[in-house]
C-alpha cells in the first residue's frame, strides 16, 4: 500500500500534536474536511459541537486540564463568524486558542463571493496574530502560531487554511522550532529597592493573578507568602493558586461590591502591595487605582509591561513570577506582620458577608453543592449574579478548579467549559453553574454532552430573570423592561436530551439530587428554583 504524501494540513496538525493537543472541537464544512482529516491522522480527536462558540469553550475546558493549546475548527464564513465571541473571550481571558478556519482560495475569491469575507480582518483585533497557511511555509507558520499563542500573555491565534493549500503536498525535511525562553528575574537597583521595601514592610499584602498559572510558580509563591507572612487575595481566575483554606488567604476579588467593602480598605491600609502575576483585566472599575504609589510602596511583578493604567506601581518588574520572588527573598528573614489581628478581622467579616447557612436561595445552593462535592471537583461558572456569589463562596484547593469567563464575562460559557473539562479529566467530578438565561443560550450542547458520554452535573439557578441586570435596573429606579422571561422546565430539557433532570426547591432536595448525580453514568440537569430578587444584598 502506497503511503499518502504529506500535506500542508498534516504539518499543521503534527505541530499541534507536538504541543500536546489531543482534542479539537467545531462544526465542519466542506472547506475544512482535509484539516479535520489531518488532525485525526495526527492523533487529535475531532469532536462535533452544536455551535462554534460552544466548541471554543469546550476546547478551553480541555486546555485548563492539559495545558496544551485549545483548538477550534470553523468553516468559511458563518462558521468562522459564530466563533467571534469565544475568540474575543480567549484574548481577554489569556487562553491559547488555535482558531483554524477554512477559506476560499485567493484566485477563486477574485470572482466568487458566496460566503467569502476577510477572516483575517475580522480576527485581527481579537487575536494575538493571524496567519494564512501556504504549502512552502506550513511548518514555519504552524510553529510561529503555536509559539505566539503560548507566549506571555497567552491568547488566541488565527490560521486561515485555503482549501487547495490544506491538501497540497509538501516535502519532508527538518522542522523549524522556536527555542523556549528562559525565566527572567530582576537585578540591579530596582531589585535592591524592592528588597528594602520588603524587609521594612510590617503591613504587606499581595494580589495574585493568572500569570502565576502560566509560570507554574505556585509553590514558590506560597513559600514566599508564608515566609514573609503576607496575606493575599486572588483574582477569580487565580483562585486556588494557594489553597483557599490557608490562614493568609482572603479569598477572591474583582466583582463583588460586598466583598470590596472589607478588602479595599484593608489593601489601602497596607505599607507594601505586591502585585504578583496580577492581570487587572479581570477586575471591575471599583479596583481602578485603589492605591496611591506616592504614599504606598507598590511592586508590580508581571509577564508584560504595565500599560493598562488600572493601577500604577513604584516598581514594575517584567519577568517570571517565581524567579522574581526568589530574587526578592534571597537572604531576607521573615518578620511578624499585621500585629493588630487585622487579617483575622477581615476573614471574619467576609465569612459573615457570605454565610453558608441560608435556608434556601442562591447562597444555599452554592453552600450545599460545595459541601456535597468531593475534593478534586472541577467547577465552572457562567456570567451573571450567581457567578459573583459563587466566586466568593466556592473555596478552591487547587488552581483552575473554578473556571469562568473573567475578562470578557460572556454568558453561555459554563456548560461547554464543563464538557471540555470532563472530557479531559474523566476521573474527576465536574459541576457547572448557570443562570437560566445563560443555560438557554447553549441548551443544545446537552446533546453534545450525551454524545460524548460525559456525566457532568449542570446546576441551573432558575428565577426567570436576568437577575444581575434586573438588580441594576431597580437600583437606577428604572421600569422593569427586557429582563424577564418564563420559568421553563429545565429538568425536562435534561431528560429530553438523554440525561437526568430534577427540579429542587430545598437544600434537602438538592443534596439528594447531587448525590444521585454523582453516581449517574450520564449528565444531570438540576434546576434550582429560587425567588426573584434573591441576590439583593448578597453580592
Amino acid at each position: 500500500m502506497t503511503a499518502q504524501p504529506l500535506r500542508a494540513a498534516d504539518l499543521l496538525a503534527q505541530r499541534l500534536y507536538e504541543a500536546g493537543c489531543r482534542h479539537a472541537f467545531g462544526m465542519p464544512g466542506g472547506e475544512v474536511l482535509t484539516l479535520v482529516d489531518a488532525l485525526e491522522k495526527a492523533g487529535i480527536a475531532f469532536h462535533l459541537a452544536k455551535h462554534e462558540n460552544a466548541a471554543g469553550f469546550m476546547a478551553e475546558g480541555v486546555h485548563h486540564v492539559d495545558g496544551a493549546p485549545a483548538i477550534l475548527v470553523a468553516t468559511v464564513g458563518p462558521g468562522a463568524m459564530n466563533g467571534v465571541n469565544v475568540v474575543a473571550n480567549a484574548l481577554q481571558d489569556r487562553v491559547p486558542l488555535m482558531v483554524l478556519t477554512g477559506c476560499v482560495d485567493a484566485d477563486e475569491a477574485l470572482s466568487y463571493t458566496h460566503q467569502v469575507l476577510d477572516h483575517a480582518a475580522v480576527f485581527a483585533p481579537i487575536t494575538k496574530g493571524s496567519f494564512r497557511l501556504t504549502p512552502g511555509g506550513a511548518d514555519t507558520i504552524a510553529d510561529k502560531a503555536v509559539s505566539l499563542a503560548m507566549a506571555p500573555r497567552q491568547g488566541p491565534v488565527h490560521i486561515d487554511v485555503p482549501i487547495s493549500v490544506a491538501g497540497a503536498p509538501v516535502a519532508e525535511g527538518a522542522r523549524r522550532r522556536l527555542a523556549p525562553s528562559s525565566a527572567v528575574a530582576p537585578a540591579g537597583a530596582d531589585l535592591a529597592k524592592a528588597r528594602d521595601w520588603l524587609a521594612g514592610a510590617r503591613r504587606p499584602v499581595a494580589i495574585l493573578g493568572l500569570d502565576i498559572l502560566r509560570d507554574g510558580s505556585a509553590p514558590v509563591v506560597q513559600a514566599f507568602l508564608e515566609h514573609f507572612q503576607i496575606p493575599f487575595v486572588t483574582t477569580y481566575k487565580a483562585k486556588g493558586v494557594v489553597d483557599e483554606d490557608h490562614a493568609l488567604c482572603l479569598g477572591g476579588a474583582g466583582l463583588s461590591p460586598l466583598a470590596d467593602r472589607h478588602l479595599v480598605p484593608f489593601i489601602q491600609s497596607a505599607d507594601l502591595i505586591l502585585c504578583i502575576g496580577y492581570d487587572p483585566i479581570e477586575m471591575r472599575t471599583g479596583w481602578r487605582e485603589i492605591w496611591d504609589p506616592a504614599t504606598q510602596n507598590v511592586i508590580d511583578i508581571a509577564a508584560v509591561a504595565n500599560d493598562h493604567y488600572m493601577h500604577q506601581a513604584g516598581l514594575n518588574i517584567i519577568g517570571d513570577t517565581g524567579a522574581s520572588l526568589e530574587a526578592l527573598a534571597q537572604g531576607l528573614r521573615g518578620v511578624q506582620t499585621w500585629p493588630g489581628d487585622e487579617v483575622v478581622a477581615v476573614k471574619k467579616a467576609l465569612a459573615g458577608a457570605f454565610p453558608l447557612d441560608d435556608i434556601w436561595g442562591p447562597a444555599a445552593v452554592i453552600a450545599e453543592a460545595r459541601a456535597v462535592m468531593p475534593a478534586g471537583t472541577l467547577a465552572t461558572a457562567d456570567s451573571g449574579a450567581h457567578r459573583i456569589l459563587l466566586s466568593q463562596m466556592w473555596a478552591c484547593e487547587a488552581p483552575k478548579s473554578l473556571v469562568q469567563s473573567s475578562g470578557l464575562c460572556t454568558m453561555g460559557c459554563a456548560v461547554p467549559l464543563a464538557i471540555g473539562l470532563k472530557l479531559a479529566a474523566p476521573d474527576r467530578p465536574v459541576i457547572s453553574f448557570s443562570g437560566d438565561a445563560g443555560f438557554l443560550m447553549v441548551a443544545g450542547e446537552l446533546a453534545t454532552a450525551r454524545e460524548l458520554g460525559v456525566p457532568v452535573i449542570f446546576v441551573v439557578f432558575v428565577d426567570a430573570s436576568l437577575a444581575l441586570i434586573e438588580l441594576k435596573q431597580r437600583q437606577r429606579q428604572m421600569t422593569n423592561r427586557g429582563v424577564d422571561f418564563d420559568r421553563h422546565d429545565f429538568a425536562a430539557m435534561g431528560r429530553a436530551f438523554g440525561g437526568q433532570g430534577v427540579t429542587v426547591r430545598t437544600r434537602e432536595e438538592l443534596r439528594a439530587a447531587l448525590e444521585a448525580a454523582r453516581g449517574s453514568e450520564t449528565f444531570t440537569v438540576i434546576a434550582a428554583e429560587i425567588e426573584r430578587g434573591a441576590y439583593d444584598g448578597r453580592i
